[in-house]
């Protein structure tokens, strides 16, 4: 694809961040040490790497109730991030925001909507505001699978086609809307056919491949910026974790998850690079080494952070 060294190694270093992350929050929610519940992204860290990859700094994308992968994609730190989870006044939502409601504006993500398919109409909002005040950006709604079936994500994506808005809608389509299967909710081989109905284009790819997803996330955000307005994107992917922390996963065939596993995005992307000559396993071991102990610092700093005053709950409320 003609990428140089130095762009490829930071894809991978973004998706070993993301699942580094996430796998010391796992163990800190089950420790008792953060409150609240969880939803994590492994095994998708190729789409939001992918597709954030392709944005400008002030392009803007909504999220889900599985949040951390586009924030640390879209570039929250770390640090901010972990104080979030933890309830600190230095969180990036000043903790008041928890694991499904992460964000930041300055770095061009709304805080995640935790409402199926709640994103949707968000993005398609923030599109027609730029297209109104004549900016060149994009606004990008990561969802799940089941978003597509809620009412909220026809009447937006229909609001995006008709007045050709800026904006490109992702399906994260990890088979399963919590336990159940996608074939048990729609009839359709391929959610992005669903396009047709709107008159936009619609593309599936293989949401495993992160240069797969970049390539096809840039053409479309190429597309919406020029004017030329939305693009559904369905990226075929697969949840290798519970629905949420306490998820078992009972509901999934084990041969199932197997072949799954032989085609996760980071192990996949590791041997891509290894084989190509990009980089050796002193290199990847090095990175995995700098992550961690990037992440371990955020966890040490965060647990020192100040918690609220119980006063801060009276604060940013609207009536």
């Amino acid at each position: 694809m003609g990428h140089d060294r130095k762009f490829l190694i930071a894809l991978y270093r973004k998706m070993l961040l993301i699942r580094q992350f996430e796998e010391r929050v796992k163990y800190l929610f089950l420790g008792g040490g953060m409150a609240g519940t969880l939803h994590q992204y492994h095994g998708q860290e190729a789409i939001s790497v992918g597709v954030c990859s392709a944005l400008h700094a002030d392009d803007v994308i909504t999220s889900t109730h599985r949040p951390h992968g586009h924030a640390l994609a879209k570039g929250l730190t770390v640090e901010s991030l972990m104080h979030e989870l933890f309830g600190k006044t230095t969180g990036c939502c000043r903790g008041k925001g928890g694991s499904m409601h992460v964000g930041d504006l300055e770095k061009g993500m709304v805080p995640a909507v935790a409402i199926v398919a709640g994103g949707v109409p968000i993005a398609t909002g923030i599109a027609l505001a730029f297209k109104y005040r004549k900016e060149p950006r994009v606004a990008v709604s990561f969802m799940g699978d089941g978003a597509v079936n809620e009412g909220a994500f026809h009447e937006a994506v229909n609001m995006g086609a008709i007045w050709l808005l800026p904006v490109v809608y992702v399906i994260e389509n990890n088979l399963y809307s919590a336990s159940t299967p996608i074939f048990e909710m729609v009839r359709l081989k391929k959610l992005s056919d669903r396009a047709a109905g709107y008159g936009i284009p619609g593309v599936t790819v293989d949401g495993n491949d992160v240069l797969e997803v970049f390539e096809t996330a840039r053409k479309a955000v190429e597309r919406a910026r020029a004017g030329d307005g939305p693009t559904l994107v369905e990226c075929m992917t697969y949840r290798i974790t519970g629905h949420s922390r306490r998820d078992p996963c009972n509901y999934q065939p084990e041969e199932e998850r197997k072949e799954a596993l032989k085609r996760e995005p980071l192990q996949r992307f590791a041997e891509y690079l290894l084989a190509g000559g990009l980089i050796d396993q002193a290199g990847l071991d090095a990175i995995r080494a700098e992550v961690e102990a990037e992440i371990e610092r955020a966890v040490q700093s965060a647990m020192a952070a100040p918690d609220p005053e119980p006063e801060a709950a009276l604060e940013d409320v609207f009536v």
